[in-house]
């Protein structure tokens, strides 16, 4: 079994709790509400950023310069395309501008760019991983499992269901299986307990903005 096999059944329950929560069943359903999918799109975008400077300093510490790359250009697709998107959501939904990141947003960024800064290379990729693999995911159950045509947050589901984050996600995966097998069996344990404490973050980012959770 390669490390990912292992870290995705260790985050399993995660997963499937992140799948039955009412954010994103209403979502497949295009029946979320607006206020809760605009406060949920505030505090992505504010994610992305961070998200992306975490994964630059990633490629800045990796040792081979393939993975140097890889999670070079994974920080400036996550900063500038992304956010791309998500400008052109502020416009669809009548978001007006950015606010202050709100506790889930604020616990999951600084956990994720003080793992890159300061926890083994190892280990801040694993961190980082479940952003990639759980989005991609969720994007799958939902489009396969959406019944309704005039979805207001179809062009988010198409996103994350297609191929071109497929790939990214793979590569990401392939990042984090080559760095475990040439580690050691607590390496590879502490890259498992990071991926397992960034899926229950990821659970929490999209339960507090169903909640809409604030300071």
């Amino acid at each position: 079994m390669t490390w990912s096999e292992q870290a995705w059944a260790a985050i399993e329950p995660i997963y499937q709790s992140i799948t039955e929560m009412p954010f994103i069943l209403e979502l497949q359903e295009g029946t979320l509400p607006l206020e809760k999918f605009q406060f949920y799109m505030i505090q992505d975008s504010a994610y992305l950023e961070h998200f992306g400077r975490a994964l630059a300093l990633i490629g800045a510490r990796a040792d081979g310069i393939d993975d140097a790359l890889t999670f070079m250009r994974f920080g400036e697709n996550a900063i500038v395309v992304e956010n791309a998107l998500h400008a052109s959501y502020f416009s669809d939904f009548g978001i007006s501008g950015r606010s202050a990141m709100e506790p889930a947003c604020h616990h999951y960024v600084h956990y994720l760019k003080s793992t890159a800064a300061l926890e083994p290379v190892e280990v801040a990729m694993a961190a980082v991983l479940p952003c990639f693999w759980i989005y991609k995911a969720v994007g799958d159950h939902i489009y396969a499992g959406q019944r309704a045509a005039d979805n207001p947050y179809r062009r988010w589901i198409d996103t994350y269901a297609g191929e071109d984050f497929a790939a990214s996600v793979q590569q990401a995966i392939r990042s984090c299986d080559n760095a475990a097998a040439a580690a050691t069996e607590v390496m590879r344990k502490r890259m498992i307990d990071a991926f397992i404490t960034a899926s229950r973050l990821e659970y929490n980012f999209w339960d507090s903005a169903y909640r809409l959770v604030r300071w």
